[in-house]
C-alpha cells in the first residue's frame, strides 16, 4: 500500500485508494485538461473537489502541495523511480501523463516538439486571453466603464482563433490525424470562451470554420465528455 502520509494535502482530502493517482481539482478549462487526460489514458485515479467557493484553493494543506494556489495538480504515488511525486500546472501534468502513459504524445522526436509547442501556445496565448475575456465581459470587469481592456483582450482571442484556424486547415486535430495533449490543452478554453463566458458574437466564432468543426469533433469524444465533469461541482 502506497503511503501518501508525506503530502499535507491528504489530511484534508484523505486517500481512499492511495495506491492511484491522486487528482485534485475543479471542472474549469484547466481542470478538465488532467480529467480528460486520465479517462483518454485509463490510468486509474482518485479526485477529490477543491471547492473554489469555500476557498479550498487557499488553505495550507491545497498550498503545500501547489504554492500557486491553483487547480489542477496531482500526487503520482508511482512516480519516477517508484516514488510519490506531487505535481502542478496543468500543461506540466499533461505532458508527464502523456510520458508515464506513452499515450497522446508522439513517439517520433520532431513531432513530440512540435506538440509540446502547441501546449506552450496554449498556456501563455489561449489560457490568459480567453480567461481575460471571461472576467471582462461575464464577471467583476464588465462594471468597469473603460471598455478598452475588453477590446483588447476580445481582439488577441480572435487573433489566436485565428491562429489556430490556419494551424486546423486541413487536419482533424492540431497534430494532423493523432489527438494529443495539444488539443486537450485548448479544447476547454475554446468551450468556456463560447459558452461559460458568452463570448462568442464578440469573437465571431461562427465566422471560422476549422476551429469549431475541431471542437465539435473534441466534444464527441467519450473520454473528453466524461472528463468534462469530472469532479462533479457541488
Amino acid at each position: 500500500m502506497s503511503d501518501l502520509s508525506a503530502f499535507p494535502i491528504t489530511k484534508r482530502w484523505p486517500a481512499q485508494r492511495p495506491d492511484r493517482l491522486q487528482l485534485y481539482s475543479l471542472p474549469t478549462p484547466n481542470g478538465v485538461k488532467v480529467s480528460i487526460m486520465l479517462e483518454e489514458t485509463g490510468l486509474p485515479y482518485e479526485v477529490h473537489l477543491v471547492d473554489f467557493n469555500k476557498d479550498d484553493q487557499k488553505t495550507p494543506e491545497f498550498l503545500s502541495l501547489n504554492p500557486n494556489g491553483k487547480i489542477p495538480a496531482i500526487i503520482d504515488p508511482n512516480g519516477p523511480g517508484g516514488k510519490p511525486l506531487g505535481l502542478f500546472e496543468s500543461g506540466a501534468i499533461l505532458q508527464y501523463l502523456a510520458e508515464k502513459t506513452g499515450k497522446l504524445l508522439p513517439a517520433d522526436a520532431a513531432r513530440r516538439w512540435q506538440t509540446i509547442q502547441w501546449v506552450h501556445f496554449q498556456m501563455g496565448g489561449i489560457g490568459p486571453m480567453f480567461g481575460q475575456v471571461g472576467f471582462f465581459n461575464k464577471f467583476a470587469g464588465k462594471e468597469i466603464a473603460d471598455k478598452r481592456p475588453l477590446e483588447r483582450y476580445v481582439n488577441e482571442s480572435k487573433r489566436l482563433l485565428g491562429v489556430m484556424e490556419s494551424r486546423l486547415a486541413g487536419r482533424q486535430w492540431i497534430m494532423d490525424d493523432e489527438f494529443t495533449i495539444a488539443d486537450i490543452s485548448m479544447l476547454g478554453w475554446v468551450r468556456n470562451l463560447i459558452g461559460f463566458y458568452e463570448a462568442r458574437d464578440l469573437v465571431a466564432y461562427d465566422e471560422f470554420a476549422h476551429v469549431p468543426a475541431w471542437l465539435d469533433r473534441c466534444l464527441a469524444r467519450p473520454a473528453v465528455e466524461r472528463g468534462l465533469n469530472i469532479p462533479k461541482r457541488p
